[in-house]
């Protein structure tokens, strides 16, 4: 079981480590992007990635201002927040009710809440739960803007979200 939780909170803090934002740098930063441009697909995207990200020139692109990149605009995701994901909700649900757990401290990490703020983060979640799981059937969007308008409410963790 410990196994588990653990493995469940290194992938959820991969994962958020992963999530990418529209066009980071740009649509077309990066020797990847120049070498697939034109192209498209999932495949071609995935290669695009790799060598943006192999090569470490789509960062340095977006440092220098080079390689396509620009970094004025605003970023987005699209994507859906990771509660979404099968079980996950329910792993941080539990450990919100309890007031600790690994399913919190990797929301928590992914949510960039600093290490010295996290007993802190725990507690208000905690305290809040009600107002975080409205009702049954609550969705993962609705928790995250729950667990926002918490936070917003808290001097010391309105700071980090």
């Amino acid at each position: 079981m410990k196994f588990k939780k653990t493995l469940f909170a290194a992938v959820l803090v991969g994962a958020s480590f992963n999530v990418q934002a529209n066009a980071p740098g740009g649509p077309g930063c990066g020797w990847g992007n120049m070498l697939f441009e034109g192209s498209n697909g999932t495949p071609v995207h995935l290669l695009a990635s790799i060598v943006n990200g192999t090569s470490g020139n789509a960062t340095f692109g977006m440092t220098s201002g080079t390689n396509g990149c620009d970094t004025s605009g605003a970023l987005a995701y699209d994507g859906n927040s990771l509660l979404a994901m099968d079980g996950v909700l329910e792993e941080v649900a539990h450990d919100i009710a309890v007031g600790e757990g690994e399913a919190l401290t990797a929301l928590s990490v992914s949510m960039g809440i600093k290490s010295q703020d996290r007993a802190e983060f725990n507690r208000t979640l905690h305290q809040n739960f009600a107002a975080i799981f409205t009702h049954e059937n609550v969705t993962a969007e609705e928790v995250m803007a729950n667990i926002q308008t918490v936070l917003k409410g808290n001097e010391k963790l309105a700071l980090n979200s």
